[in-house]
């Protein structure tokens, strides 16, 4: 109670919107900024305790700021008074999607229709880890070029983006040719599937592993919106995601020094 008083001493209207067991779990982060993050996500989202937990668990705050390998006092600030804002497609991701929901040890090999299952059987909390605005269109979406099929794993429509999410799952790490089915399957959508109103169609290519000097030599130059991003099946050690973040932050001093 006291570091409630301490923390809050004036119930904010912001403030005001959340229950006594959402201010214990949220006095229980110690930095500043982190606690507001999660404040002001928890408000916008409608988490309940028990998601607002999981994502202070899974890192959440950290895994936002390491998306685009980016992470400066500028972000953190921002994040910190505003929350995920969602104003380009960069904005809805994270590094990495965390999917310990599945139940799936982290050594078992698994096929990328399993995968997809477990994530459908589990699609509530899926498009909890996806964040804001998501909402499932369907598995399995056929695209006919020529006279071949195609079938994009999972979409999802953003309200916020107002534009169709494809998202390829993949089991191992991000090879070029997987860049250039989703580029294919993202002018089928912007030609074939958009209606007035609708934005540019945005590709999410999920794999284990990508390799850096991979993904920005398959992913550079492309006129449409693909990126690729890493998936576990656990939660991550939040230290090491702590560790990572004080890292880059550290690089941004030097390099302004």
């Amino acid at each position: 109670m006291r570091n409630f008083y301490l923390e809050y001493p004036i119930c904010q209207t912001l403030s005001g919107k959340l229950t006594w067991s959402h201010y214990c779990e949220l006095l229980g982060i110690s930095d500043k900024n982190e606690r507001e993050f999660y404040q002001i996500e928890c408000v916008n989202s409608l988490w309940s305790v028990r998601e607002l937990n999981r994502q202070i668990e899974t890192g959440l705050f950290e895994r936002v700021l390491l998306s685009d390998g980016k992470a400066n006092k500028e972000k953190v600030l921002s994040l910190a008074q505003k929350g995920i804002t969602i104003s380009t497609p960069a904005d809805i991701l994270k590094s990495p999607y965390v999917f310990e929901f599945i139940g799936v040890p982290e050594p078992k090999p698994m096929l990328e229709r399993e995968l997809e299952a477990k994530l459908i059987k589990h699609l509530e909390d899926f498009l909890l880890e996806l964040g804001r605005g998501f909402m499932f269109v369907g598995s399995q979406q056929r695209i006919t070029l020529g006279n071949t099929h195609y079938y994009v794993d999972m979409v999802f429509y953003n309200k916020i983006l107002k534009a169709y999410i494809l998202i390829d799952l993949k089991t191992g790490e991000l090879k070029p040719e997987y860049v250039g089915q989703m580029n294919a399957y993202l002018n089928y959508y912007k030609t074939e599937v958009n209606d007035d109103g609708d934005n540019a169609p945005v590709g999410i290519i999920l794999c284990r592993d990508q390799k850096k000097f991979i993904a920005e030599y398959a992913l550079g130059g492309l006129s449409n919106q693909v990126f690729a991003a890493n998936y576990v099946y656990y939660i991550p050690d939040k230290e090491q995601l702590v560790a990572e973040v004080n890292t880059l932050l550290e690089k941004e001093e030097a390099d302004n020094a």
